[in-house]
């Protein structure tokens, strides 16, 4: 399988974004117009984060984040630049903790303004209406609003899209001969007790985006997730489902040499490993499933300034070409590419997702509850 795609094709999965999540949001218009003055009123401004900003940040002396994996979309990377860029320490909380848990920590240190309570999360797009729900988030629109597509962030800065990837089969093939291609490889007797999910399918938005794939791949659709379901049932049955939260130590190890998980975690590893063990990363032939995660500060952050910097780094162009580094599809692509400031070397590397669904909000809501539910009784594994 290539793993390069062209600018266009990639601008054009963005694109594809957009206008998918364009249903679940207001107008672009109303949202742009009000961005210039709501960033420098919050301490951005046009040309990035203000003086006033800075040395605000500075002041608190530390950044609180939370399930930041540093293999996970180059985040490594995005946490050094930016104690070296502006000298702030980063606490790091729970680096393999899911969306779920990101939530509730929120909820669970809003009264505790210790080292447990996370200013930040990055957590899988359901979770942004739920964090606005429960009233966990603050607003706060970066200096680069504007170039946010509009149907990728909530009008009033509560969340916002970061960047998106889609699921695809990481395999150690050192200890796995033929390498699946497709969902319904994964039934194959030569996988037994081989095939890990990245997550807790009651829990973890990664997880129940597998799920929801597989249903893509087996008669299903983005309103119908069961198939998904029965064909891990199935998977589960036939002893190929291994019910561990595989890593890349896991895969490394061949406790579970077949991981599925988002492209840029595949390729990640890949390059994390260099060869030992090899990996090779596909994306399936059929049941292509684009997954976006959002940002979000916590309405009770210990260190909010830190935090609204924080978002301006990770909203830079420097910031979103860390995160394509990474393997990871930046939300603010689009506009990236119109300047002209993205490296062809790292467009290069980004992998062919062609055909790739992207559910609308409310597709994800009704999923969400169908897999966290239907998983138990469906599938009946529990998975740790």
């Amino acid at each position: 399988m290539s793993t390069t795609r062209s600018l266009t094709r990639v601008a054009g999965l963005v694109a594809a974004a957009t206008v998918v999540f364009a249903a679940c949001s207001s107008s672009g218009s109303s949202a742009g117009a009000s961005a210039g003055a709501s960033a420098a009123a919050s301490g951005g401004t046009a040309a990035g984060p203000s003086a006033e900003l800075i040395a605000a940040a500075q002041k608190e002396g530390g950044l609180t984040t939370i399930a930041l994996p540093h293999s996970w979309c180059n985040y490594g990377e995005m946490l050094s630049s930016f104690t070296a860029k502006y000298g702030i320490p980063v606490n790091e909380l729970l680096p393999d903790g899911s969306s779920a848990e990101e939530i509730d920590a929120i909820k669970a240190n809003k009264d505790n303004p210790g080292p447990q309570a996370p200013d930040v999360v990055d957590v899988g797009l359901s979770f942004g209406p739920q964090g606005v729900t429960d009233g966990v988030f603050q607003p706060y629109k970066v200096s680069t609003w504007d170039s946010i597509p509009a149907g990728a962030k909530d009008a009033d800065g509560n969340w916002y899209g970061d960047y998106y990837g889609v699921l695809s089969f990481e395999t150690n093939t050192a200890a796995v001969k033929n390498v699946p291609k497709d969902w319904a490889d994964l039934l194959k007797p030569e996988y037994k007790g081989q095939v890990a999910l990245s997550g807790d399918p009651t829990k973890s938005n990664q997880a129940i985006s597998a799920v929801w794939a597989a249903a893509l791949a087996n008669g299903g659709s983005l309103d119908n997730v069961q198939p998904g379901l029965d064909f891990f049932k199935q998977l589960n049955d036939s002893g190929n489902f291994v019910p561990v939260i595989a890593k890349t130590a896991t895969v490394a190890s061949g406790e579970t040499p077949i991981r599925i998980t988002w492209t840029y975690n595949g390729l990640g590893d890949k390059d994390s490993l260099k060869g030992n063990p090899p990996v090779e990363v596909a994306v399936p032939t059929s049941g292509r499933f684009g997954g976006m995660y959002v940002q979000a500060i916590s309405k009770y952050a210990p260190h909010p300034n830190a935090a609204k910097l924080w978002m301006e780094h990770l909203y830079s162009d420097e910031g979103q070409l860390i995160w394509l580094k990474g393997y990871c599809n930046p939300i603010r692509y689009d506009d990236m590419v119109a300047r002209k400031v993205i490296p062809a070397d790292l467009a290069a590397k980004l992998p062919d997702t062609t055909g790739a669904a992207l559910p609308t909000l409310d597709q994800i809501t009704a999923a969400t509850t169908a897999i966290t539910a239907g998983w138990p009784t469906t599938v009946g594994a529990t998975v740790k």
